[in-house]
């Protein structure tokens, strides 16, 4: 049995950004978190040869120009909104319950943030990962990471995982509060809930089936891996907390990279089957982040707005992720807080 009464402290840890916008410091970040087996899902050699032979050749230039399009004068939008959530979630718990914030990839690192709450007296350890669904890829990295730069300290945590939350009421409620005038500004037809994609080997590897069109709707004992269907709990809560009427929302994956096959529906092919439907006026949440990112900003919020336009559309809303909401941070708070007295 767990000893609740041991000094406890939390890390909160999402999962990276470049130092800046520039091609070393991209090729950097790149580096690290390719280099991630749970991240590109291949024997080791082949990884290596495609990592330095090819992304690490090409890629950095390309995604240092979009996260110079993003970068804002007090850095990037992710480490931004990560200190104010930090510093909210601090303050909320008070000096009784120490938080720090860390990345899975860059800085600040794991190592840093751990040895801050191991000199503070922590023993019981909450862990965080900032993402709503499961995904090995992203919470398995990271809770694995976690565990593995721990045993490297003379301190013995005790760790509380808190794995996933795709139905959190103060997430949810946040979204759909953050949604409400984006829908009414654009007089938006449709929402559109965009969520990170993921390879369909990597999701049927931690038990997602993906076998059926309707499995995510009844996903049973799979839930509590299946990143897919933990999707799909996040989209119809906020379909509920919008009052939305059905046909008003829909779900699609973006982000996909090469050739094999990734979950679906393609956000891309999604909204062109919308324009089809007669479709003009487009609002569109990510609610696989709590912070605004590289992907929230720059693919959905700059190219698919383009493509959007481009098809024919008339308006494209881009409905900001939680980042550091008042309502946010106190949820987050009381998830830590939760766990801490379980």
């Amino acid at each position: 049995m767990s000893d609740q009464h041991s000094p406890t402290g939390a890390l909160l840890i999402n999962l990276g950004t470049p130092d800046a916008p520039t091609t070393p410091a991209v090729r950097r970040f790149l580096a690290e978190f390719l280099s991630d087996p749970r991240v590109l899902t291949m024997p080791g050699a082949l990884r290596f040869l495609l990592l330095h032979g090819i992304i690490l050749r090409t890629r950095p230039r390309r995604s240092a120009a979009a996260y110079a399009e993003i970068w804002q004068p007090e850095g990037s939008p992710l480490m931004i909104h990560g200190r104010a959530l930090h510093a909210g979630v601090e303050t909320a718990l008070g000096d009784a319950l120490p938080v720090e914030l860390a990345m899975r990839y860059g800085q600040p690192n794991v190592d840093q943030a751990l040895q801050r709450l191991s000199d503070r007296g922590v023993r019981r350890l909450i862990v965080l990962p900032l993402f709503p669904q499961y995904s090995e890829a992203v919470t398995g990295s990271i809770l694995a990471h976690v565990e593995s730069r721990a045993r490297r300290l003379a301190t013995a945590f005790e760790r509380v995982e808190i794995r996933h939350f795709p139905e959190n009421s103060a997430f949810i409620q946040t979204a759909a509060r953050l949604a409400r005038p984006v829908l009414d500004e654009i007089e938006a037809e449709h929402l559109l809930m965009s969520f990170h994609g993921l390879p369909e080997s990597q999701v049927k590897q931690v038990g997602g089936c993906l076998e059926s069109s309707n499995c995510c709707e009844t996903p049973g004992p799979r839930l509590e891996t299946c990143y897919r269907a933990q999707c799909f709990v996040t989209s119809r809560a906020l379909h509920a907390a919008l009052g939305l009427q059905e046909g008003e929302s829909s779900v699609s994956f973006q982000s996909r990279l090469g050739r094999q096959p990734w979950i679906q529906p393609y956000t891309d092919q999604v909204i062109k089957a919308l324009r089809d439907r007669g479709i003009r006026r487009l609002a569109v949440i990510c609610p696989a982040f709590v912070a605004d990112n590289i992907e929230t900003l720059e693919e959905i919020g700059l190219r698919l707005r383009e493509d959007w336009h481009s098809l024919g559309g008339e308006a494209f809303g881009l409905v900001p992720c939680p980042n550091a909401e008042p309502d946010w941070i106190e949820g987050v708070a009381q998830m830590v807080t939760n766990a801490a007295t379980a």
